[in-house]
């Protein structure tokens, strides 16, 4: 039955072939065309149409300028938000609208948007940028009628470089090249990771062949509006790299790991054997002194039985034969004794016991550790675009059942893992923690539609609920993991990589979901 099950997963995983993954093709599941449609005694009078991006699931930023007319008409304009991805439209609301910035924020009223995260470190003169959009440009040269405008449909993408931050009437506003035309309003400016640092609000005049640049509102101005709307988001302030880069990070940190606990190592091989020296050096100058003490004794009981010996010898000749044979017993007891003792003395050096074994190196992979931990991210090892990263609770259990409801699957590198893959958010997670329960790592792949649905039809092989200690379910769980890997890009969009240490016994813990 397993290898059946393998067979029907590998074959499920041929058809639909891994993609790179790629950062900018993630964050452009997030941006939505938003169109304004004006109406007057039910006729279409008026259509308008910029960008926008998702910062939660339901709820869209755009410009302000795009929503103005159904912030000012409201009955007569209605607001419509048309996603990246699948095949419907959707209806919106406007749910806040500051002028002064150009920022609005409106929800769609069914269906859901993968959100996007904020960029809020600091973004230096030079850097790479992306501005993702609908240009109208665009529109007129590719659109054949008005149902291609609320048709979902991928955004165009333009590279550009960060020019100089600047003030316009007090607002913080960002330089940039990236090429945007009318249309692009609404939509983000975002850096190689896929994280915001502005929205796309105005161009400058190209006349008589000079350049154009573009402006997007800055992205502190964003948070701002967003936490006056007391609208949450997510916001990530760590330095866009490349995954190899964080690769080659991870390795050098792992290295410093590695030397550190070497030369603690060594420093502490130096302390026990200077230790096991010093008690080495004691041990052997009580030896000797318990030798020479013993050879001292067997030296003075001789001494005594000879001249016991002597007594009686002497009390023979005086015909004396009862103390004669008294002092004769007593001389040969004595110089019995001191022959014994001489002969049992201690050597001179002593033994200690030696040191225990080290663990035999060439033993297989070790059990999975058990008990309470908690996982600290460690971002010299970590690629964090998309993700808070708190502390992380992880109980782990019997089998490898973690948090008493998860059950996680030995993997040919020795690392217990789960693959989990939502119905409805379009990121699979890989979640997988090292045997001894020190290294816990979470790998986020976000993923396009189509190979979203393909993960979603392998996991659908194998249903593992809660934890199993079945034989049977554990095959059937690896090999789906196997299978859902096949359709997965190469690399992880966003790797968390934590150091855990173990609580102490009875020490309470709130598991992560």
């Amino acid at each position: 039955m397993t290898r059946l099950l393998a067979l029907l997963l590998a074959l499920l995983s041929v058809t639909a072939p891994a993609r790179a993954a790629d950062d900018i093709s993630a964050v452009s599941r997030s941006v939505v065309r938003v169109v304004t449609v004006a109406m007057v005694d039910g006729e279409v009078v008026g259509f308008g149409h910029g960008s926008g991006i998702a910062i939660s699931p339901t709820r869209i930023v755009t410009n302000a300028h795009v929503v103005e007319s159904a912030a000012r008409y409201p009955d007569n304009v209605a607001l419509g938000v048309v996603p990246s991805e699948g095949q419907k439209s959707y209806a919106a609301k406007l749910i806040a609208i500051d002028t002064k910035r150009d920022l609005a924020l409106i929800e769609i009223t069914e269906g859901r948007v993968p959100a996007a995260a904020i960029y809020s470190g600091p973004f230096e003169a030079g850097g790479d940028v992306v501005a993702l959009g609908y240009p109208g440009n665009v529109d007129l040269a590719t659109a054949r009628s008005a149902a291609d405008y609320i048709t979902p449909r991928t955004p165009v993408r333009s590279e550009g470089n960060l020019s100089n931050p600047q003030a316009l009437d007090g607002v913080a506003m960002l330089v940039h090249t990236a090429k945007i035309s009318r249309g692009n309003s609404g939509g983000p400016l975002v850096d190689q990771c896929g994280r915001i640092v502005g929205i796309n609000s105005a161009i400058t005049r190209a006349d008589d062949g000079d350049s154009s640049f573009a402006f997007a509102i800055a992205n502190r101005e964003l948070t701002r509006f967003l936490t006056d709307a007391n609208q949450p988001f997510s916001s990530i302030g760590t330095p866009c790299l490349s995954l190899a880069d964080a690769d080659a990070r991870d390795r050098a940190a792992l290295d410093a790991d590695a030397r550190a606990k070497a030369e603690a190592n060594a420093a502490k091989d130096e302390a026990a054997a200077l230790d096991r020296e010093l008690r080495e050096t004691r041990a052997n100058e009580e030896a000797l002194a318990s030798r020479e003490n013993r050879i001292a004794l067997a030296g003075v009981l001789f001494v005594i039985g000879a001249l016991a010996a002597g007594a009686a010898l002497m009390f023979h000749g005086q015909k004396n034969v009862r103390n004669a044979k008294i002092a004769g017993a007593a001389g040969g007891v004595l110089i019995l004794g001191a022959a014994i003792l001489f002969a049992t003395r201690p050597d001179a050096h002593a033994d200690l016991p030696s040191d225990p074994k080290v663990a035999d190196s060439t033993a297989g992979p070790p059990a999975l550790a058990t008990g309470n931990l908690l996982c600290t991210i460690r971002p010299d090892r970590s690629r964090i675009t998309v993700s808070e990263t708190p502390d992380v609770p992880v109980t782990i259990g019997k089998d490898g059942c973690i948090n008493g409801r998860t059950q996680y699957a030995q993997g040919s590198d020795g690392r217990w893992q789960r693959i989990l893959v939502p119905n409805e958010d379009a990121t699979v997670t890989i979640a997988s923690i090292d045997g001894a329960g020190t290294d816990y790592r979470v790998d986020r792949y976000l993923l396009d539609a189509e190979t979203m649905a393909k993960a979603r039809e392998v996991r659908a092989g194998v249903e593992v609920k809660g934890c199993t200690v079945s034989a049977d379910q554990l095959a059937g769980l690896a090999t789906q993991q196997d299978a859902i890997r096949a359709v997965l890009p190469p690399t992880p969009n966003e790797r968390l990589v934590y150091s855990c240490q173990k609580l102490a016994a009875g020490a309470a813990v709130s598991p992560a979901p």
